[in-house]
């Protein structure tokens, strides 16, 4: 006799908005999905399972007796207007649990080797001016309006920046997906980033399936949450004035540490064509176009209705820009450090070289199924 499993009401149509898969998509492969969600008939232990992992669920949490509350592991200062965003997807859940791991790892990791605390975590308050904060960082990341004119592009800048944060003492997960599984492909209209904090292992992750031109902002605004020393997750953009008095301090420290206010009154020609200032001055500020804009008007340069009009107008652009470029997966083993962080990588292989970590926990740090993988990126980034 074939066991059947009762499910509590409601907990299969839970897993199947958490995870934000469609119906129709789960009515392929389990054709009765609507008959157990009625109750009028029950999955085997089998079904279950499978539905299970094809929501990404763990399985136990389909056998509580209602759906339980689920919310973010870190303050949450995600907003659709001016209400708060409701319940977090799988796929973000699953990405902060990641991240999590890999820091606690980190963590001990560095103070095993004797590694200091890094002293510019947590050296911040929202009271200390945002222009003050963002010379400060600017000036420990290199990132003066001299050193960014190595960058030929702003979007070279965005790897440049990125790896003088790691340098600094940061870990740096850009990634656009659920570790390496790419059938979940992280939602930008969800979260755009997220920053733990921790004096020896501080975290930002940056949704790489979001625009370049966002990834820049977002990368500086999670910056600024670990020199407040104020863990979150959040959906910050150039675009719109945040609610929130830590979102909103974090996000004039991004700006003006990309696109300094006072440099910007002496380049901005106010009788230009706008686009084509647009462009010079993020060439000039290795800077995207939007960030741009939004210090123009920062500096009185235009009003915020002219502002949220042109703002439109310079998105659509962007977009129609990037969608006109092949879009490739690239090299695994180049795409690895940077999901994943090339310093904490790094410190990762040498600790499983060294014998200190398992492989196969190693393995499961850096989403690698095949062990082989591990010595492979080993080797490409210089670890043997």
């Amino acid at each position: 006799m074939t066991l059947r499993m009762e499910i509590a009401p409601g907990l299969l149509e839970w897993a199947q908005e958490r995870s934000r898969v469609p119906q129709e998509i789960l009515l392929d492969k389990f054709p009765r999905l609507q008959e157990w969600m009625s109750g009028a008939a029950s999955p085997t232990l089998k079904q279950l399972e499978d539905y299970a992992a094809a929501t990404h669920t763990p399985v136990g949490r389909l056998l509580l007796a209602e759906p339980p509350e689920e919310a973010a592991p870190i303050p949450d200062f995600r907003t659709l207007g001016d209400r708060v965003i409701g319940r977090p997807s799988a796929d973000l859940l699953d990405t902060v649990y990641m991240c999590q791991q890999r820091q606690e790892w980190y963590r001990d990791f560095a103070r095993v080797n004797g590694q200091d605390p890094i002293a510019f975590v947590d050296s911040a308050v929202t009271s200390h001016p945002a222009l003050e904060v963002a010379r400060e960082m600017r000036r420990l990341l290199k990132f003066e309006l001299d050193d960014r004119q190595s960058f030929s592009t702003w979007v070279l800048a965005l790897s440049g920046l990125s790896e003088r944060a790691e340098n600094a003492g940061v870990l740096v997960m850009i990634n656009g997906i659920v570790g390496s599984n790419t059938h979940r492909k992280l939602d930008p209209g969800e979260f755009r980033g997220f920053a733990l904090v921790d004096p020896f292992a501080p975290l930002v992750f940056v949704n790489g399936a979001d625009t370049k031109a966002a990834q820049i902002f977002t990368l500086v605004h999670e910056l600024a949450h670990i020199w407040l020393g104020q863990q979150a997750l959040d959906d910050a953009s150039p675009g719109r004035r945040a609610s929130n008095k830590i979102e909103r301090w974090c996000s004039q420290v991004a700006a003006e540490f990309l696109v300094p206010i006072a440099d910007l009154e002496t380049q901005f020609r106010s009788e230009a064509d706008l686009t084509a200032e647009l462009d010079r001055l993020a060439r000039l500020f290795k800077s995207s176009t939007l960030v741009v804009l939004r210090r123009i008007h920062d500096a009185g340069g235009l009003s915020w209705e002219r502002f949220r009009e042109e703002y439109r107008h310079e998105l659509e652009r962007v977009m129609s820009i990037a969608g006109g470029r092949a879009q490739t997966g690239g090299d695994f083993y180049n795409t690895t450090p940077v999901r994943t962080s090339k310093r904490f990588a790094r410190a990762l292989i040498t600790s499983t070289l060294e014998g200190q970590t398992l492989y196969r926990d190693a393995a499961r740090l850096l989403g690698f199924k095949n062990l082989r993988s591990l010595d492979k990126l080993g080797e490409r980034l210089g670890v043997s």
